[in-house]
């Protein structure tokens, strides 16, 4: 399979704070990799740097054949990267059919509402809902929203940041098989970064541990060990 991401000795932070030390990752067309760690490991932060909202002090980011480290936010969303922060992902005072319009910015064709339809047929549980503010979802049902936006632009990269935070766990459960749906429907490549070990090892194909800003370890499917793991992230080796 060919390298949709691929991120070679990156070190990168906010100013002059480092925070990510010498990362090297790479992600297949059509994986679902997570990235795992504790509190604090500079999860966010990675996600972050690959859509270039933090310092880059060294090292590539390479997107396919395109170097992202030089370019904008928005021109990195055009080039079909999808992002979904952990929090403050929607906008509460549009209605869920508003948000998802206001996904479709990059987009300039008249497929936009069929889009929307065939989106929303992949989340009905908040597709009975169009025409409600965000503000009235439950925390799974904003988080629905939020892929469900990003997904709007048609990437064919989804970074997603803690989406099983601060969910119940039914509702974690339910975003988790989702997220496997979304890849096979809208075969889209998924970087996710999470701290629930159990939930992640569900559905990805391969995972890399990221303890204190740099990464410790790496895990093919049938490598994984949510105990071995776990431990990692306390001692750090």
């Amino acid at each position: 399979m060919n390298n949709v991401l691929e991120i070679s000795n990156l070190t990168a932070g906010y100013g002059k704070i480092t925070v990510l030390r010498n990362i090297n990752m790479k992600v297949a067309e059509g994986e679902i990799v997570t990235i795992l760690g504790p509190n604090g490991a500079g999860k966010s932060t990675l996600l972050a740097t690959i859509m270039n909202l933090t310092t880059i002090h060294g090292g590539v980011i390479r997107y396919g054949d395109v170097i992202l480290n030089k370019l904008k936010p928005y021109e990195i969303t055009k080039l079909g990267i999808g992002y979904v922060p952990q929090s403050e992902s929607v906008f509460p005072n549009l209605t869920v059919e508003e948000n998802l319009i206001v996904g479709a910015f990059t987009r300039r064709n008249s497929d936009i509402r069929k889009d929307i339809e065939e989106i929303l047929s992949l989340f009905p549980e908040i597709e009975r809902r169009r025409k409600q503010k965000a503000r009235t979802l439950s925390g799974g049902e904003r988080q629905m929203l939020a892929i469900a936006r990003a997904l709007i632009a048609k990437p064919k990269l989804l970074l997603l940041d803690e989406p099983t935070s601060g969910l119940a766990p039914i509702a974690a459960t339910s975003l988790i098989r989702k997220i496997k749906e979304i890849r096979k429907v809208a075969r889209v490549t998924v970087l996710m970064a999470e701290q629930n070990v159990k939930k992640a090892l569900e559905i990805a194909d391969r995972a890399y541990v990221l303890v204190g800003g740099e990464i410790i370890g790496s895990f093919k499917r049938d490598k994984f060990s949510i105990t071995k793991i776990e431990k990692m992230f306390f001692k750090g080796k």
